[in-house]
């Protein structure tokens, strides 16, 4: 983790696409822009369910889990469709890969919304001017809009990022929770739903502000100890940090560094992208998993950002599998530009348990019986250095052997995949 859960002086957003699913089909068909649409499981059946709806839609009351004939009834000219989730897939993982390209440190909570932490990123501008990027970019590129809150942390950028809607862009700082938070209606709390609202009016608490003074004691006899974690929240705070390996659906396990001056030099990169191999592989150890897929994040002297992957056949999660195609990428794609920092991820992962029959069944029994091994050296190569055990194969011995020049090696062809 870049950062850990007590770092001061964070800076989250919390991105949320509008309307995702009507906006997506929206940018799809522009005739259909103006127009109040919705989606809905089964369009042709009275009881089907809304799954989302335009703003066109929503003016007429037309809401999320509403039956079709309701809002029909409410909207007659509502046009209802059938949802294409490979659309939505689609967008969701371009968005996505636009926010991987401000920081590593992007969470996924779901396919239209996410966090991130850009406390690192000053070099990239103003919290406000990376919103106002993020957000004019996913429009000109995708024509989806979307809201963005800025905060301290997770919590209340989500608050921030539902207080103007569409493209809206909040800023939402704890010596303003008085005045913006705590006046609002309790259930309009991320966090709490009707039954706990219930609960918290009966012993008078009707709004955020009401919950932030009321006493602790109370509140864990009335909801345990949740009760103490949302009267945090309502005074806001909240120590989360962001995780991009939090999400199931975006599984991922990736490390980053800036480098202490930009550089050229080849070896001082391979190096850094070594470490960062290194970190990558003990976590994805630990987690008992592999990936499919592999990416690169480089930034550039000038603040530009590109990411590159290589998809494989098969599932990896040794360093030197994962070090070997990472070379292969900054190799292909690095431009000789100075680079300002670099990034890798192993991606598409799935615990090894779920993909055995997918590896090679020999390797994986090998890999198998092999795992007390492997944590007991990673043990004692955390307790006592590096070098503890010497690999025949190892990088120390790869590097006496002759190679060529990377400018020689070098291919031309920069092209984006």
């Amino acid at each position: 983790m870049a950062h850990s859960a007590n770092s001061k002086g964070r800076v989250i957003f919390h991105i949320d696409m509008n309307c995702f699913y009507a906006s997506v089909e929206m940018a799809h068909n522009p005739e259909l822009k103006g127009k109040p649409i919705a989606i809905a499981g089964n369009p042709e059946e009275r009881k089907g369910i809304i799954v989302t709806s335009s703003y066109e839609a929503r003016a007429k009351g037309v809401k999320t889990t509403m039956p079709v004939w309701q809002a029909k009834k409410l909207c007659p000219d509502l046009l209802l469709m059938r949802p294409n989730f490979d659309r939505y897939r689609e967008a969701s993982r371009a968005i996505f890969k636009m926010l991987s390209e401000i920081t590593p440190l992007v969470q996924p909570v779901s396919i239209d919304e996410g966090y991130l932490d850009i406390t690192d990123t000053k070099e990239l501008g103003t919290p406000v001017e990376i919103a106002d990027y993020l957000q004019q970019r996913i429009l000109r590129e995708l024509d989806i809009p979307c809201s963005l809150g800025i905060a301290p942390n997770k919590f209340l950028a989500k608050m921030a990022s539902d207080m103007r809607k569409p493209l809206g862009i909040t800023i939402l700082r704890k010596r303003e929770l008085a005045s913006t938070l705590w006046p609002l209606q309790i259930e309009e709390m991320h966090g709490i739903g009707a039954k706990t609202a219930e609960k918290l009016k009966k012993v008078s608490i009707h709004t955020i502000g009401d919950l932030a003074a009321h006493d602790v004691y109370s509140l864990k006899q009335l909801l345990g100890v949740n009760g103490e974690r949302l009267k945090n929240l309502a005074n806001g705070i909240d120590y989360r940090p962001v995780d991009p390996e939090a999400v199931h659906d975006f599984k991922s396990i990736g490390s980053s560094q800036t480098l202490a001056h930009d550089s050229t030099d080849w070896d001082e990169l391979h190096q850094l992208l070594e470490h960062l191999v290194e970190n990558v592989a003990k976590r994805v150890k630990r987690k008992s998993a592999a990936g499919k897929s592999v990416q690169l994040m480089i930034r550039f002297h000038n603040h530009q950002t590109i990411t590159r992957s290589k998809t494989l056949q098969k599932y990896i999660d040794e360093k030197k599998d994962i070090l070997f195609v990472a070379k292969e990428l900054l190799k292909k794609h690095w431009n000789e530009e100075p680079v300002r920092l670099l990034g890798v991820s192993l991606q598409n992962l799935e615990e090894k348990r779920q993909v055995g029959e997918q590896l090679d069944l020999f390797t994986y029994r090998d890999n198998v019986k092999k795992e007390k091994l492997y944590e007991t050296m990673e043990e004692l190569t955390d307790k006592y250095g590096k070098n503890v055990f010497l690999s025949l194969n190892s990088e120390k011995d790869k590097e006496q052997q002759p190679r060529t020049s990377f400018q020689k090696d070098f291919l031309d062809d920069y092209k984006k995949p």
